[in-house]
């Protein structure tokens, strides 16, 4: 082995070391938190401190700058590990209260995405979850090919399917009549109507809920749960319950109202996306020399077209076509799109100016 390449295995080893002890201390770190988490706990105090996040980050920052670490990689590092603290804190909370022991639930779509989530997160709070899905049983989990024996008898019942298949099964629930708490988890609601006002003159305790993350979601402190009024005020609040442990935002509206705001929370977002990404594919360019020629708002905005293109055709198609609401955001991303290519056609540099200024004013109304 020559001098260089020697030298190189010697740095490379002692770097190695480094990553261990630094994989190490980061598991002093998680225990070290756990610790703390089951402290809270016992105290009846929250999981989240943010004036403590607050002096864990400038301390950082501080000891970065004292040792010519730029600070922002430190920061980085230590928002992704207070996370990751958060979550352990979260997880332990959730499993130590225990809201499901005893008690039976049912999740039907439980072997799809979401539905593996909820089967999941109830199973961490103690219940025992029975699935029911057309892909068969999973794992660990019992398993009912038919939902309507298991539906009848749980203390819970989640629908966790395509809102087509959801507006059926809450019209054929509501003939069995469960004794227990029902909710769907649907993106949308006015196709939901139908089905949940069934379950409500059946006497069923029925609630709908709308989870607004995704099913990688680990931590849900920042992540906010919809609880949409289905006409038994009881039931939402049991729906609610299950969240208690967690640090999710919770969130109570009306049906109709849900479904307007989500028109553009999901539709309006969603379409600009697929605009995006389809814009792309037809002009001719390929994706790999624009890759090489790419910008900071690019890279960020290619990040996020790309999640959307690897996500099910077939939901992101009913959130757009199944909303009632749905055309008045598809028809005024039109509207902007056209202003601007008018105004730059038109040469109009002071229209365009007058276009981001009111862009960010709205945008910094929200804080």
């Amino acid at each position: 082995m020559d001098p260089l390449d020697r030298r190189l295995s010697e740095l490379r080893e002692q770097l190695t070391d480094v990553d261990r002890e630094l994989v190490a201390l980061v598991a002093r770190r998680q225990d070290l938190a756990s610790r703390i988490g089951s402290i809270k706990r016992g105290a009846g105090v929250p999981t989240r401190d943010y004036a403590r996040e607050k002096d864990v980050l400038e301390l950082a920052e501080s000891a970065a700058r004292d040792e010519g670490v730029p600070a922002d990689v430190v920061r980085s590092v230590m928002q992704m590990l207070i996370r990751a603290s958060l979550t352990t804190q979260e997880r332990a909370r959730v499993s130590a209260e225990g809201r499901g022991a005893g008690r039976r639930a049912l999740v039907i779509g439980g072997a799809g995405k979401m539905g593996s989530w909820f089967r999941e997160f109830l199973a961490s709070q103690g219940y025992a979850v029975t699935i029911s899905d057309p892909a068969g049983p999973v794992d660990g989990y019992a398993y009912a090919a038919d939902w309507r024996a298991p539906a009848k008898a749980a203390d819970l019942v989640v629908i966790a399917t395509s809102l087509g298949v959801t507006a059926r099964l809450l019209r054929e629930l509501a003939d069995v009549r469960p004794r227990g708490l029902v909710f769907d988890i649907g993106s949308l609601k006015t196709p939901l109507k139908d089905g949940l006002s069934a379950l409500g003159a059946a006497g069923c305790r029925v609630a709908s809920i709308h989870p607004m993350f995704g099913p990688d979601t680990r931590l849900l402190s920042g992540r906010h749960v919809i609880f949409v009024d289905a006409g038994n005020p009881e039931a939402t609040a049991e729906a609610r319950e299950l969240f208690a442990s967690t640090m999710a935002e919770q969130v109570e509206m009306e049906l109709e109202e849900h479904d307007r705001l989500i028109a553009f929370v999901l539709g309006l977002s969603h379409a600009l996306n697929l605009a995006f990404f389809s814009a792309l594919a037809e002009s001719g360019e390929g994706a790999d020399r624009l890759a090489r020629l790419s910008s900071t708002t690019f890279d960020a905005q290619l990040a996020v077209a790309s999640t959307v293109a690897r996500e099910s055709p077939a939901l992101y198609f009913e959130i757009q076509a199944l909303n009632e609401y749905g055309d008045r955001s598809l028809e005024v991303l039109g509207e902007a799109v056209r202003r601007i290519r008018d105004i730059v056609r038109e040469g109009d540099e002071q229209a365009f100016a007058v276009l981001m200024e009111n862009g960010r004013r709205y945008l910094e109304s929200r804080v």
